[in-house]
């Protein structure tokens, strides 16, 4: 029976009932290596059912699934973008499919879709419509730097992006290593590779001498790097982040 059809009904029913389709939300690979690398088989079986897909951009969601094996039906796909552009009032429409039992697989641009990427809002639609909403294991960057870090993973945050204008991300810096020292809490955030130079020298610059900074950079790649080491410790060294995708993290 196809992914989203059920034939539940009263007994002695004589009509086929169509069930509402389930989003599954895809994990994307951080890099531009192999899906079977860090996605489970069973992920990618599941992904080449699918027929319908949201995506942030149709031609980097094609060269993913074409990595991931589905080649013989790529122009067959039904497609939806979703990113910082989508309007509230264009989610009803990529919706709409799930409503009438097509099932959707959801797909970020790298790593976890809804984290640190659109898409929470049609999540919360989903959930809203009735929709089974089911996630798959794949890499999340924060998660993964996290993991790496040594810092405390029992509280943390994410903060996103930091401000970019100088004064403001200075202010934030600050204000953020305040919460580190009064919660203990490891506090998580990322910039647009190439200004990766100038938030770490900010970083350097306007921390306390102990507070612990992790980059970790290139997560799965094979030029990963993930180092922590006190403000003072990296005063003596600081590695080529330029247009390296990095996570940041200060902790105790």
């Amino acid at each position: 029976m196809p992914i989203g059809c059920s034939d539940a009904g009263l007994p002695g029913s004589e009509y086929l009932i169509m069930s509402k389709g389930t989003l599954f939300l895809i994990p994307n690979v951080l890099d531009k290596g192999q899906p079977s690398r860090v996605i489970t088989p069973s992920v990618i079986e599941v992904v080449n059912q699918l027929k319908y897909f949201i995506v942030e951009e149709e031609r980097a969601a094609r060269a993913f699934l074409a990595r991931a094996g589905m080649r013989d039906h790529l122009d067959s796909l039904d497609w939806a973008i979703l990113n910082e552009h989508t309007e509230a009032t264009e989610i009803p429409q990529i919706i709409n499919p799930l409503l009438h039992g097509v099932d959707a697989g959801m797909l970020s641009e790298a790593g976890c879709p809804a984290i640190a990427d659109p898409g929470s809002n049609l999540v919360l639609t989903a959930h809203a419509m009735g929709i089974r909403v089911v996630p798959f294991t794949g890499p999340s960057s924060i998660i993964l730097a996290l993991m790496a870090s040594g810092l405390n993973g029992q509280q943390f945050t994410f903060n996103g992006y930091l401000p970019v204008k100088t004064k403001e991300r200075i202010q934030r810096i600050r204000e953020l290593e305040q919460r580190l020292k009064r919660s203990g809490e490891t506090q998580l955030f990322i910039e647009t590779p190439y200004r990766n130079r100038q938030l770490f020298k900010d970083l350097i610059d306007h921390l306390s001498p102990q507070t612990r900074l992790c980059l970790a950079v290139d997560l799965t790649t094979p030029q990963e790097y993930i180092q922590t080491r006190t403000i003072t410790e990296w005063k003596k060294g600081m590695p080529d982040l330029h247009k390296r995708p990095a996570v940041f993290l200060i902790g105790r």
